[in-house]
């Protein structure tokens, strides 16, 4: 519990005792008490209830982003590896498309999709765009499979983080482009993981609220990269 909560707590018991202590009114009373007080006494009694209520919200969401990102085992030992991929990034509102196909697959905002990607049993796939969904490191085994992968955009992933991008060394013999913008979890550190990418000849970088060296972090991503165009927009050069 943050120390401004229990401060808060603590400030509404004491002033609930005082109130008891003090309170000029008595049972046979006709008057209330002021609104003031009576919200006072309210806060105090449903204080935990309120607690309680957000750290089980909390858990479910948790609990929710584990299950998204299970590892789709049996799916794999049914259908195959390529098939278990494509049917988890579908799962979590991702698009994808085949190796060798012009079709993409993709889920709408009510997580519906087609199901004729169970038709292209043993074929890779070539892009993959996970842009706003929930993948996280975990999720991540769900594509370690697929070394065909040549484009990968994570833009505004919530869970991707500097562990995640230590990981996609896996695709350093396929991985021609990745976008990694506007996510909020990336530092300098994890940047320097994709050193391993050497392949890649395009890295979207732009709108990471955790880079306060902009212009640096341009410079050592194109050192390590030096066949890769880095696009940074988003940022304060000055």
């Amino acid at each position: 519990m943050s120390a401004p909560v229990v401060s808060l707590l603590r400030c509404c018991q004491r002033s609930s005792r005082l109130i008891v202590a003090k309170r000029p009114w008595s049972s046979s009373s006709v008057s209330s008490p002021p609104l003031h007080i009576r919200m006072l006494l309210f806060l105090t009694q449903r204080f935990y209830d309120v607690e309680m209520f957000l750290s089980w919200k909390a858990r479910l969401k948790r609990r929710g982003l584990l299950k998204k990102n299970a590892y789709y085992s049996y799916t794999e030992s049914r259908y195959g590896a390529d098939i278990a991929a494509a049917y988890y990034v579908l799962n979590l509102k991702g698009g994808f498309r085949f190796v060798g196909q012009l079709e993409w697959f993709r889920a709408d905002r009510k997580g519906k999709f087609n199901w004729d990607f169970l038709n292209y049993k043993d074929t890779p796939l070539e892009e993959v765009d996970m842009s706003y969904t929930i993948i996280n490191y975990t999720g991540l085994s769900n594509l370690e499979g697929q070394r065909s992968l040549q484009t990968l955009t994570l833009r505004g992933c919530p869970e991707v983080d500097d562990w995640f991008l230590a990981r996609l060394h896996v695709f350093q013999n396929s991985l021609k482009q990745l976008d990694i913008s506007h996510c909020p979890r990336i530092t300098i550190g994890g940047l320097a993981a994709l050193r391993n990418l050497k392949g890649l000849r395009r890295l979207d970088v732009s709108s990471l609220p955790q880079i306060s060296s902009p212009g640096l972090v341009v410079i050592l991503l194109e050192e390590m990269l030096p066949q890769c165009e880095v696009v940074a927009n988003g940022y304060n050069f000055s």
